[in-house]
């Protein structure tokens, strides 16, 4: 069965919009060793919740993983990896972070208690709350 993650991005650099407009693209820019361990664990057909950072604050849209982990092309460090991805879907209306902390299910859900993580799984208790809050 497929993995769940969330990603963040800080929309002025990547967004949403940009994922949908070019199709496909390569998730680089992890430097944090737990987030890299995490984007290490992505594998093909995981699905990917894009959150925007900055003042949004909130899940967009939902991507899919058409790549396992491979290192970083750019080759600056040995320790990075990158990751294709696929704009799947983009939400009806975004599912900001205030509704995720105000959900009681959600307390324990990476995004809430380490809000600084850019790579974290989705466990699927969490999947669940969240796609009741995506309807």
């Amino acid at each position: 069965m497929p993995k769940r993650w969330l990603f963040k991005t800080e929309p002025s650099e990547y967004s949403y919009d940009d994922l949908e407009r070019e199709k496909k693209a390569v998730w680089n820019g992890v430097n944090n060793n737990l987030a890299l361990k995490n984007l290490r664990e992505v594998r093909l057909g995981d699905e990917i919740l894009i959150y925007h950072t900055g003042n949004e604050k909130a899940v967009v849209g939902i991507a899919e993983a058409v790549s396992e982990p491979y290192p970083d092309p750019s080759g600056n460090d040995e320790k990075q990896v990158v990751v294709n991805l696929k704009s799947k879907r983009r939400l009806a209306k975004p599912v900001t972070l205030n509704e995720i902390k105000a959900n009681e299910s959600l307390r324990e859900f990476d995004l809430v208690r380490l809000p600084r993580l850019s790579v974290m799984p989705v466990a699927g208790e969490h999947w669940e709350a969240l796609q009741e809050m995506l309807k």
